[in-house]
């Protein structure tokens, strides 16, 4: 693949503590990531805010409002993820789609391609801008613009399950599954708006475990350890 888009939740990056950051971590998948840079791959990247707030739990504050706190959260995780890559010897850009004065790029298809044309690693932050769709929706929405080759999903668990893995150990892991099994089977890989842009527009996915050895870099090799979603 030459072009992906990699999506990471914000409790992956927190690790064991929940919440903020875990540096490690953070600095796990910035070395894996210039690896894939450094072979001619461009990265784009969406993270979730979970690690620092999860509106929808909260009954007080409207939905509308909690969500763009959300979108808030997402772009600091951004920002945050983005320094540490550049630490490491990695050129970024970090793009939303509202104005955010000078912290960030304004998004356009046309300005991302100019920055991985340039050996750029993109963030995409803010979600979709819009209250009511999650980072799933915003990963899947991103990755169609820009036309990538497949979604790299990096998550807690090490790929699709026809049960939840924490509640039945004898769930089973599939290898590979189309995008229609999922929506059919309510797997939950990504939301149900998520899973139909997927299917929409013959966009695959890839869902691994974060904290496998090299998972990323795998997820491009041979020595893929996880689920494909096919479409």
């Amino acid at each position: 693949m030459k072009r992906v888009l990699l999506k990471l939740s914000g409790e992956a990056l927190a690790g064991d503590k929940k919440t903020g950051f875990d540096d490690e971590t953070v600095f796990m998948v910035a070395n894996q990531v210039k690896q894939l840079v450094d072979q001619g791959v461009e990265v784009g990247i969406v993270i979730g805010g979970g690690n620092f707030w999860r509106g929808r739990t909260s009954d007080s504050i409207d939905r509308t409002k909690a969500d763009q706190i959300g979108m808030l959260a997402t772009i600091m995780n951004c920002i945050y993820v983005s320094e540490i890559f550049r630490s490491v010897g990695m050129m970024t850009n970090v793009l939303t789609p509202f104005e955010c004065g000078s912290f960030t790029k304004l998004f356009s298809k046309d300005r991302a391609n100019k920055y991985f044309a340039k050996g750029m690693v993109v963030f995409f932050a803010g979600g979709t801008g819009h209250p009511y769709f999650s980072t799933d929706t915003a990963t899947v929405l991103r990755a169609i613009e820009i036309e990538a080759d497949g979604i790299l999903l990096a998550k807690s668990i090490d790929g699709v399950y026809d049960s939840d893995p924490k509640q039945n150990p004898d769930a089973v892991r599939y290898d590979e599954i189309s995008i229609r099994d999922v929506i059919a089977q309510k797997l939950e890989v990504v939301d149900l708006t998520a899973s139909i842009l997927c299917m929409e527009n013959h966009m695959p996915m890839y869902v691994f475990a974060l904290n496998e050895e090299s998972s990323i870099v795998k997820a491009l090799s041979g020595e893929f350890n996880g689920t494909v979603v096919t479409v």
